[in-house]
């Protein structure tokens, strides 16, 4: 068993001279002071030779100039100050009338302060030394060494909680900044809620071709197909969610769901044009198979099967029109769209 008689004599604590081993062939060892475990070397162990003996991680700018380290900590609060204000004039910018640019110079004011003080405090204010540790043995660490380890990342925040006044400064930052940042969210109008549920068809409009022409069911003749719009003020609506097809699909054996009962004039129904996927208009149509295809990415719908997708990337179908005919023969809508109009997403909205 070895006693503390077996050891060389190791100098007291900050003595920066090294022990007598080197002279009696025993490793050299140095004071307890200069081998902390936060280097990876247990005090009182050999100094490694890919450690160097003259680091210091805990020096910091202004360690001995209380004087400048105030003034560094003015300086930070200068550069917090502004993005304050900054913030401040951010808001007021967006309530007054949202000038973009105006509020993208104060933006930019504000994340420039911020960044600028933070950059300040690192230099001045924290310790800015690299150190190297030595590689140590590469087993599993003990528990002493991962005591280490936490023990030496707290030495990075002790020097950050000796400046409350910073922190009260980076706490009213924090505080005013984040709230000017909600503003700009504004830009992004809002929620969308059941918006995209509603088009311009409802109860009674008029179909119209992209001339602003009403049209009667007789125009569109076996497999032929047209895209409509609701008149709006005797106009084709431009909200572009309302292109519709209207397909003629004759004879064939259309499926139609009891819930859908008379939404169609014969053989002749009506789809959104816009696929299920991405928005795209679905106008490719094969007659041989009646399918209406989206050009985009290859979602195709059995327009006889209730457009329900049969192929690429398309999970939902596409919504379908009540259609009817009023007093003078022309094709109207019964009713609005009864589901969601548009890529699938748009229900999530």
């Amino acid at each position: 068993m070895t006693t503390t008689d077996d050891l060389p004599a190791v100098p007291e604590a900050g003595d920066e001279t090294v022990a007598h081993g080197a002279a009696s062939g025993q490793p050299e060892r140095v004071a307890f002071g200069r081998n902390p475990r936060h280097f990876g070397i247990d005090p009182g162990e050999p100094w490694p030779d890919d450690v160097p003996k003259d680091q210091d991680d805990t020096h910091w700018r202004f360690e001995n100039d209380p004087a400048g380290a105030r003034r560094a900590e003015l300086k930070i609060a200068f550069c917090w100050t502004l993005t304050v204000l900054a913030s401040i004039a951010l808001a007021i910018v967006y309530i007054d009338g949202a000038n973009t640019q105006a509020a993208g110079i104060c933006w930019g004011i504000a994340f420039l302060g911020l960044g600028i003080g933070m950059l300040m405090w690192a230099r001045d204010l924290l310790p800015g030394h690299e150190v190297t540790a030595s590689r140590g043995h590469h087993d599993v660490c003990a528990e002493v060494d991962r005591i280490a380890v936490a023990e030496s990342l707290s030495r990075g925040t002790e020097p950050m909680a000796r400046r409350p006044f910073l922190f009260k400064m980076m706490g009213a930052v924090g505080g005013i900044f984040g709230l000017a940042t909600i503003f700009p969210l504004a830009s992004l109008g809002p929620r969308p809620h059941t918006d995209l549920y509603k088009t311009d068809w409802t109860g009674g409009v008029r179909a119209l071709n992209e001339d602003g022409n009403p049209i009667r069911p007789g125009d569109i003749p076996v497999n032929g197909i047209l895209t409509v719009f609701p008149e709006v003020d005797g106009q084709p609506s431009t909200d572009a969610l309302s292109p519709t097809l209207l397909i003629n699909v004759g004879d064939a054996p259309f499926k139609i769901p009891p819930s859908r009962t008379g939404w169609n004039i014969g053989g002749l129904v009506a789809f959104s044009k816009i696929c299920t996927h991405a928005g795209c208009p679905a106008s490719l149509y094969n007659v041989q198979t009646h399918q209406l295809i989206c050009p985009c990415h290859q979602s195709t719908f059995d327009v006889l099967d209730d457009c329900n997708p049969v192929f690429g990337p398309a999970s939902r179908s596409l919504p379908q029109l009540p259609i009817g005919t009023d007093a003078e023969g022309y094709v109207i809508a019964t009713e609005g769209y009864q589901e969601a109009v548009g890529p699938g997403f748009w229900n999530r909205g």
